[in-house]
């Protein structure tokens, strides 16, 4: 039981597993907003430009009688319509962040490394004999 219990807490002590916890998290947090900018942003603008067609209603009558027996492709429509629009803005979101972090890259790397130790010791020889060639 020890070596089970020593075992568990490597793995969830692991970095992997720490890291793994902390990208749920935020993944649940970045799936709200994308939920939030879908439904409460961008749903609302398409259905101004498409006057509000909903597809959900549409129905295959599969079995008449007393109760019915309903396909509801529609559903399925709105479902592939709202999949669509929800990767549009992770896709767009996605490409800003990254777009962000590259300049951000960018600025960091601008800074000129500094030069090597053959570099200066080739700088100072040739210093050197430049300095020799004028005395002559």
């Amino acid at each position: 039981m020890k070596k089970f219990l020593a075992e568990f807490k490597d793995f969830a002590i692991r970095g992997n597993a720490i890291e793994l916890a902390v990208g749920v998290v935020i993944g649940a947090s970045f799936g709200a907003i994308v939920n939030s900018l879908v439904t409460d942003i961008i749903t609302p603008l398409i259905s101004l430009i498409t006057g509000g067609v909903d597809f959900s209603h549409l129905t295959i009558t599969l079995k008449q009688g007393a109760e019915p027996l309903l396909m509801y492709y529609g559903k399925f429509i709105q479902a592939m319509i709202t999949f669509t629009i929800t990767a549009f803005a992770i896709f767009s979101m996605v490409s800003v962040l990254n777009r962000l972090s590259r300049k951000s890259e960018v600025v960091e790397d601008a800074t000129p490394p500094a030069p090597s130790e053959e570099s200066v010791l080739l700088q100072s020889i040739l210093k050197e004999l430049q300095s020799n060639n004028n005395k002559d």
